[in-house]
C-alpha cells in the first residue's frame, strides 16, 4: 500500500502560492499571480512524480529469529529495480520494537539489483517485534513523498547472554529420594523409581518399594560425584541498586545452567517470584537448553513483595543463589547453607569483598556478571 503526502517543503509552497495568486488576481499583478501559479504547478507536479507504483521488487529477510543479548542480529533488504528507463532512490526505515531504525539505500539504476544489510539493536531481552519495513520516495524539488509498506512483521528472541563458566564442583547426591543422606564417592544414588518393562536389568529391581505397591519397580540411579545444579534467582526489582543489574543476574543464571546441561548434570532452575520454575534430568540437550534461555528471555524484574523461596531436599546438593546488592542476603544465603555446597552470587556495583564466606556459604560479589563467573571458575568451580 502507499501513500502520497506533501513534505513540508510542499506545505509550505501551497501556503506561499495561494496567496500570491489571490492577491495577484486582486490587486491585478500578473507577475505575482504567475508566481504563485507556478509555485502550485510545482507542488502539483511533484505529487504526481510519486503517484506511480515504485518500480522496484522488495524483499526483506531477518536473521537468526534467536539471538542471545548483545549478539548480532542482521536485517537484509533486497531490492530490484523494475524501471527500464529512470533510476529509483529511496529512504527506507525499518520499526524495531516500536523505533526506527535507518537503512541506507544507495541510488538504484534500472534492472539493477542491490543488497544491504543494516544491524538490529538486541541490547533488550524479550521478543522484538521487527517491522514492516518502509520505503519512501521523494518527489520533485522535495515538495512530495510516497510511502510503499512492505515486508511482514516478524519477532525476534532475544535470550540472555552465556559467558564461560569452567564447570561446576564435585556432587554430594542424596543416598535415596526424599532422604538427606550423603553418598560423596563410590556406589551409586538412587534418584528416582519407574515401572519394569520388559528387558530391564533385574538387578536393579527395588524390592521393597515393589512389595508395598505390589508393581515392579526399577531404581533410577546417578552417579552420586556428579552434582545436581539448583539455581535461585532472586527476580525482585528491589533487590537491585541499577536496573541493569538484573540483566547481568540473568545472565549468570543463564550461564551456570547452561554448562550444567552441557556437562550433563540434572538442573532446576528457579526464580524467587515463581515465574521460572524449570527441571531439566541428567543428559538434557541442546534444545532444553534452549527452552530454558527462553524462559529467562521473558523473565521481567517483579515488584511484589519478596517471599523466601524454599527448595526440596532433592535439589538440596550444588545451590547458588543469584541476587543484587539490595537483596535480603542473610535470608538467601540461609536458603544456600541448607545446600551441601551453598554459593551466593551478588550484582553490587561496589563490591568491598570480592570473595568471602558466611559459615559452609561462599558469598561471590562483582559489578558485572564477567566478575562473578571469573570468582565462580577461581573459588567454586573444579
Amino acid at each position: 500500500m502507499t501513500r502520497v503526502r506533501l513534505t513540508a517543503r510542499g506545505i509550505g509552497a501551497v501556503l506561499l502560492g495561494v496567496p500570491l495568486v489571490a492577491f495577484g488576481l486582486w490587486w491585478r499583478y500578473p507577475g505575482v499571480a504567475g508566481l504563485g501559479i507556478a509555485l502550485l504547478v510545482l507542488v502539483g507536479a511533484g505529487v504526481l512524480s510519486v503517484l506511480s507504483r515504485a518500480q522496484v521488487a522488495p524483499k526483506r529477510i531477518v536473521r537468526p529469529r534467536t539471538v542471545q543479548r548483545l549478539g548480532a542480529c542482521t536485517g537484509v533488504v533486497e531490492l530490484t529495480g523494475t524501471s527500464k528507463r529512470f533510476p529509483v532512490l529511496f529512504d527506507a526505515t525499518d520499526e524495531v520494537a516500536g523505533k526506527a531504525v535507518a537503512v541506507d539505500i544507495p541510488l538504484l539504476a534500472p534492472g539493477q539489483k542491490v543488497k544491504v544489510e543494516y544491524p538490529i539493536p538486541t541490547h533488550t531481552r524479550g521478543l522484538l517485534r521487527i517491522g514492516p519495513l518502509t520505503l519512501s520516495r521523494r518527489g520533485l524539488a522535495g515538495l512530495a513523498h510516497a510511502r510503499t509498506v512492505v515486508g511482514d512483521v516478524v519477532e525476534v528472541r532475544v535470550v540472555p547472554r552465556v559467558l564461560p563458566v569452567r564447570g561446576l564442583p564435585g556432587g554430594v547426591r542424596r543416598g535415596h529420594v526424599g532422604a538427606d543422606e550423603r553418598v560423596e564417592r563410590g556406589g551409586t544414588d538412587l534418584v528416582g523409581l519407574r515401572e519394569y518393562v520388559p528387558g530391564d536389568d533385574l538387578r536393579r529391581l527395588h524390592w521393597a518399594t515393589s512389595a508395598r505397591t505390589g508393581t515392579l519397580m526399577i531404581r533410577e540411579d546417578a552417579d552420586p560425584a556428579r552434582p545436581h545444579l539448583a539455581v535461585v534467582l532472586d527476580d525482585h526489582a528491589d533487590g537491585y541498586a541499577e536496573v541493569t543489574d538484573f540483566e547481568d543476574a540473568v545472565e549468570v543464571a543463564a550461564s551456570l545452567v547452561t554448562v550444567a546441561i552441557a556437562e550433563g548434570h540434572p538442573v532446576r532452575l528457579v526464580s524467587s517470584s515463581g515465574a521460572v520454575d524449570v527441571e531439566l534430568p541428567a543428559g538434557a540437550v541442546d534444545a532444553d537448553a534452549s527452552v530454558v534461555l527462553a524462559a529467562l528471555a521473558d523473565l521481567k524484574a517483579a515488584d511484589t513483595t519478596p517471599t523466601p523461596r524454599t527448595l526440596p531436599i532433592r535439589d538440596l546438593d550444588v545451590v547458588a543463589v543469584v541476587c543484587g546488592a539490595e537483596a535480603d542476603l542473610s535470608a538467601l544465603m540461609l536458603e544456600a547453607g541448607r545446600a551441601s555446597v551453598g554459593v551466593v552470587l551478588a550484582v553490587d556495583p561496589a563490591p568491598t569483598h570480592p570473595i568471602s564466606a558466611m559459615g559452609s556459604v561462599l558469598l561471590l560479589r562483582h559489578a558485572k556478571a564477567e566478575g562473578l563467573l571469573d570468582a565462580w571458575n577461581t573459588a567454586v568451580s573444579r
